[in-house]
Order: structure tokens, then sequence, then C-alpha cells
């Protein structure tokens, strides 16, 4: 990556600012409450005790001492954060705000939340290809490192390719980590990569989406230019008709959208590029609460 300019600088530290009191205030229990907990390590076998569950027998040594042991676990004291970010020309589109923005700026709080809780934070970033990655380290100080590289990236592919950002995501982490995959997921294949990484790491999709691509302005003939592919198409936005199949198809592929991250054993948390992220964040972390509390 080149040298970082001063304006980035600025507007790593105004983002830094911006969402502290997100931080502090919003999302650090929320965080703590979410991910603590996941991540288990091995302690020690002793003596089955009444009410102990049964599948934490350790049959080897309840063999070989002649009545039951069981395993026990400790949290993990440390956890890591891993953002994986698309950075295709698809998410650099939005009015007035960019979808990228809004998803740097999620990211970020999401990585200061994790130096608050002295947990790792890494990155990759990806188009049709990955183009860059943070190695996960600790620290307020990294954390901001994270939101620098965020924001001073420059892709070299317009294209998308989340699956194969999936692959090197599970190639990258060798041991369990928060996974947060920030994306408007307009690709093919990725289902299938996406079950395995969710089976092995817990993972969290983001999605961010420009209010007028599902309802764009009735301004009359528009010439729309694919962000990805070049692919120009002349469109009359002003023809009732042509507005509510539109509509019907954004409705559609947002409703698949979200079945397939369903399926793939994800959370799914739907964001827009404009409004306030931070109440829909609560929402969906509230939610993601509850029902961790009802499994258990």
């Amino acid at each position: 990556m080149p040298p970082v300019s001063p304006e980035i600088l600025k507007q790593v530290q105004g983002i830094a600012l911006r969402t502290r009191g997100i931080v502090d205030t919003l999302l650090a229990g929320e965080y703590r409450s979410l991910f603590r907990g996941q991540g288990m390590e091995f302690a020690e076998v002793r003596p089955y005790e009444p009410g102990d569950d049964f599948r934490t027998i350790e049959w080897n040594v309840s063999a070989r001492m002649g009545s039951p042991y069981v395993k026990t676990f400790t949290e993990e004291r440390e956890l890591t954060l891993f953002l994986v970010v698309d950075q295709s020309g698809s998410t650099r589109t939005g009015t007035p705000t960019p979808k990228v923005q809004r998803a740097v700026e999620v990211g970020a709080v999401l990585a200061l939340a994790a130096a608050l809780q002295h947990d790792r934070a890494g990155a990759l970033l990806f188009t049709d290809r990955p183009e860059h990655v943070v190695p996960p380290a600790k620290g307020r100080r990294h954390a901001l490192r994270v939101i620098r590289d965020l924001l001073a990236f420059q892709p070299e592919g317009r294209g998308t390719d989340v699956a194969e950002a999936i692959r090197y995501t599970s190639k990258l982490l060798k041991h369990r980590a928060i996974v947060v995959l920030l994306s408007d997921f307009q690709a093919e294949g990725w289902v299938r990569p996406l079950r395995q990484l969710a089976a092995r790491h817990e993972v969290v999709a983001i999605t961010v989406d420009d209010p007028q691509e599902a309802n764009p302005p009735a301004s009359g003939w528009v010439d729309f230019e694919d962000a990805e592919s070049g692919r120009r198409v002349l469109i009359d936005t002003g023809d009732p008709r042509i507005r509510r199949r539109w509509q019907a198809l954004a409705a559609r592929a947002k409703a698949v959208r979200a079945d397939l991250l369903r399926s793939a054993g994800t959370d799914h948390i739907a964001l827009t590029s404009t409004g306030d992220y931070a109440l829909a964040l609560r929402r969906a972390f509230a939610s993601r609460l509850r029902r961790r509390s009802v499994r258990r």
C-alpha cells in the first residue's frame, strides 16, 4: 500500500472521534455478550458430578480410572475479530454515501470495540481477488491502522469474487475467530464456502444497500452503467410499469440473499448507506442476544 496521506490520517481521527460514543456506550457491552464464550479452551479433567453434561465425559480417562471423568473448559482470554471487506465497484456506488464508506465505518466501530476488549483485530480487503491483508493484532493503535488501511485502500480490480475471499480467509485463520463479512454479495458461488467457513468460525454477514438501488427516482430516461462490467443500459425510470418491475426484482433479490445467508449458517445484519446505522446495529445485536439466550 502506498504512503498514507495526511488527509487519510485526518479521516481516521474523524472516524475514531465520531464513533467513540457508539463504541463506549452502545456496543462495548453487546460485543462482550455476543462473542465472549464462543471460543473455549480445554482446562482439565475432573471426576464426574451429578448434573454434568454427559457429552463432556472423557472416556479414555474414565476407563483408565474406573469411574467417570469429564473435561472442563475455560473461556478463551482473547478473541480474533477478522473483517472481510468488499471493495469492488458495486460497493463504491450510492448517493449521497457510497456503500463502502458505510461498511468502513461499521468495520471501524467493531475494530475499536475489539481493541476495547483487548482482542485482536485484522482485515482482508477484496475485489475480484484478495488484494490486501492486515494481520490480526491487539491494541487501539493497531485498530486505528486497520481503519487507516480501509480508508486508504485503492482497489486494482472492479469485479466481485466473494467465494474466493471466503476461501482465502479460511486459509489465513488457523484458530477460531469472529469473521465479519461486509459486502453487498452481488456475486455467485459463495454459499458453499461460506457454510464451510461458518462451520469453523463465528460468522456475521453485514450487507449494505443503497435505497435508490431498489427504488430509483422517477427521472425519465436514465443511462445506467454497471460499476463492475461497464455495461450500459437506457431505462425509462418514469414509466410506472418499469418502476414496479424494478422494485419487485430488487425486493426478490434481497429476499433470496437473506435466505442464502441464513442457509449458510451465518447471522445477517442488513444496513443501508443512509440513516442511523448505530440503531440498526443495536437492534440486530439485541436480536442475536435473544436467540442465544433461547438456545441456552
